[in-house]
């Protein structure tokens, strides 16, 4: 039986791997910095802290990534200035999404070694890069350059050690670097071995060298320290927001509907293999997502037509979220006709993913086409 502790430890575990990345769209590297920590350290917390069974957990983890690299993702949209840095960012994205959506088909673990998640690492480079440059100044060249670098030396290894070797580092460095079994405390192990202390310090130390003698030949720095995303942000005028959404509302059916289609499809095709109670298959959930997103996003531009665009993203939420609750009861009644079917929990998790991801895609793209779309003179 679980106990009360265990399930106050799992749902603050749980709710902070949902609610921290909402920080990335405001502070991007911060946000992403602390849900890649939270990512690191969870399963630790729950096998020291509580007896609960793991079984399945990698599936979990996998979605639980994904989720928060959607959420960066999308971020971008809103943030990025360097429009060539952002259709990078695009491409890593939908390759890691793809990927990790066809392994959770399939269980094929080197799938994940061939869409190796390029893109988080990327998006750390680029806002690490904003906090002191602009980053409109980036080159074609470093923009390839980095994202080479950090698919060939930093994932490909990275991933094939944690999916492929299947090897946990933490375990590794106890057996064969301490020679001591797994069950061993660490306290024992470090205390056997002292001599890892001066060793630890010395390779700070030397990390702390090695930052200094390249932050002598980075360029001087042409921007204050800004953690906040909106610290370097353009200021756009009422006029050019209503131009945007005028833009955004012209047309339903454009390469935006489809893209939001394929981002929402494959995220809720990745939280279906591990959520319970969900038994619909893959053309199903396929189809019904279509037929959510097409509505939202009529509704949407309906409403911006109507001078209801510039709401505030909680009331577009709410708005959106009780609309999508309507059409999950809807699809609810439908699917069991077609043999699936999906229990009440599931749904409301979906409804309300489907209704973040929707709601900040249609928000921050009309930063995007501010931006890019509306905003040329500035030449970026």
């Amino acid at each position: 039986m679980t106990e009360t502790s265990d399930q106050v430890i799992f749902w603050l575990v749980v709710a902070a791997r949902f609610l921290v990345p909402l920080l990335i769209p405001r502070y991007p590297l911060p946000g992403i910095l602390a849900a890649l920590v939270i990512d690191a350290v969870d399963q630790t917390v729950f096998q020291q802290f509580t007896n609960l069974p793991l079984e399945g957990y990698q599936g979990y983890d996998k979605a639980l990534d994904i989720y928060y690299l959607t959420i960066a993702y999308i971020s971008t949209l809103r943030n990025w200035s360097n429009r060539f840095a952002f259709q990078v960012s695009r491409v890593l994205f939908y390759w890691r999404l793809a990927g990790v959506a066809l392994f959770e088909l399939t269980q094929l673990r080197p799938l994940l070694l061939a869409f190796p998640n390029t893109f988080e690492y990327f998006f750390i480079f680029y806002e690490a890069y904003r906090l002191r440059w602009d980053p409109r100044q980036m080159t074609k060249r470093l923009v390839i350059g980095a994202a080479a670098f950090i698919w060939i030396v930093i994932k490909l290894p990275q991933e094939w050690w944690i999916h492929i070797a299947q090897l946990d580092t933490t375990d590794f460095i106890k057996e064969n670097v301490f020679g001591a079994s797994l069950d061993t405390p660490w306290s024992e192990v470090l205390a056997a071995n002292l001599w890892t202390i001066p060793v630890a310090i010395a390779a700070v130390a030397g990390v702390v060298l090695l930052l200094r003698w390249l932050a002598r030949r980075l360029p001087p720095t042409d921007r204050e320290l800004g953690l906040a995303a909106d610290a370097h942000q353009p200021a756009f005028s009422d006029e050019q927001a209503q131009r945007a959404l005028a833009e955004e509302a012209r047309s339903v059916v454009d390469a935006a509907l489809f893209e939001k289609i394929v981002l929402v499809a494959l995220v809720s095709l990745i939280f279906a293999q591990v959520l319970p109670d969900v038994q619909a298959s893959s053309l199903q959930l396929t189809i019904g997502v279509a037929i959510i997103v097409v509505i939202n996003t009529a509704l949407s531009h309906w409403l911006a037509r109507r001078g209801f665009g510039r709401v505030s993203v909680p009331r577009h939420f709410a708005v959106m979220g009780l609309v999508n609750a309507g059409l999950f009861l809807a699809l609810g009644l439908l699917l069991p006709r077609q043999g699936g079917a999906i229990g009440f929990g599931s749904a409301l998790f979906f409804v309300l993913l489907l209704t973040l991801i929707v709601t900040l895609f249609d928000r921050f793209r009309q930063v995007y086409l501010m931006r890019f779309s509306l905003v040329t003179s500035d030449g970026s």
